[in-house]
């Protein structure tokens, strides 16, 4: 079977000679409700893509009205699978792999809780839609958290939870994969180390600050991250353009903390000065 479409793709995604992918969501709204930052999401959309990410996650209908302006410039990776504040252990199917394609994405995104009573079901989700997703040359990614109800809520971000994860979608044929950070980038190095594919890291982990959140961000590369896929805390901020821009910097070329936070403390100035 050939794989070449597949290999098109991935490489659309990441461009970079490092291999790594600094990768956005906006797939929030159906699963943690209308959050700040996201309500004018056509407005949030084009103040992201000024930061030049690698790819960007959102739902079919978002992508249908707010994403042509950017067909081409920035890959779509279509989300076929959502939970919700009335569901919260479980993602269930609303989109697929033949939509994905019809769309121009240049990758799929499944969801995947593992730790609970409906794990069984989710894993066989995701187990499917990597078959039909090989099958027709598309890249997949997984969201995938150890937030079932068996597992207390403390031991969500303990390493071996988080690798348990990984290791499901590796083991599941899953290409890309975006996980918990689990506090530190000792524990996070042992994850990689453990998951045979591409290791992400989602930007939901609690940061008092944004300097913390850019030391985030260089500890999981320099842990052998190969990137992350940020949402709420980038669309949230008082200015996503500028923390697109550093968050780039640092994944792609290697700036650390203190260059990151004196340049978006500029690109913030700049900014403030021309609107004034």
């Amino acid at each position: 079977m050939s794989t070449i479409g597949k290999e098109i793709r991935l490489k659309r995604l990441i461009p970079e000679d490092d291999g790594l992918y600094f990768g956005l969501t906006i797939d929030h709204a159906m699963a943690r409700g209308v959050l700040p930052g996201i309500y004018n999401v056509e407005d949030t959309i084009k103040k992201l893509m000024v930061g030049k990410p690698d790819g960007i996650t959102m739902h079919k209908g978002i992508a249908e009205h707010c994403f042509s302006d950017y067909a081409g410039l920035v890959p779509l990776v279509l989300k076929c699978t959502t939970f919700s504040p009335f569901h919260p252990g479980e993602d269930v199917v609303v989109s697929d792999v033949e939509e994905g394609i019809r769309m121009g994405a240049d990758a799929i995104s499944v969801g995947c809780i593992v730790g609970g009573d409906n794990q069984s079901s989710q894993i066989n989700t995701l187990g499917t839609f990597s078959k039909i997703a090989n099958e027709m040359g598309m890249p997949i990614m997984t969201h995938i958290y150890p937030r079932g109800n068996l597992i207390p809520k403390e031991e969500r971000y303990d390493w071996k939870n988080i690798l348990y994860a990984t290791r499901a979608a590796a083991e599941l044929g899953v290409d890309l994969i975006k996980t918990d950070y689990p506090g530190d980038p000792e524990s996070f190095a042992k994850v990689v180390q453990g998951t045979p594919a591409k290791v992400f890291i989602a930007g939901g982990f609690n940061t008092d600050t944004v300097q913390e959140y850019l030391q985030m961000t260089r500890d999981i590369i320099d842990a052998g991250g190969m990137g992350v896929t940020y949402g709420r805390y980038v669309f949230s901020y008082k200015d996503p353009t500028s923390l697109v821009i550093v968050l780039r910097k640092i994944i792609h070329e290697k700036y650390s903390v203190k260059e990151a936070m004196e340049l978006l403390e500029h690109l913030i100035n700049e900014r403030e000065v021309a609107h004034v």
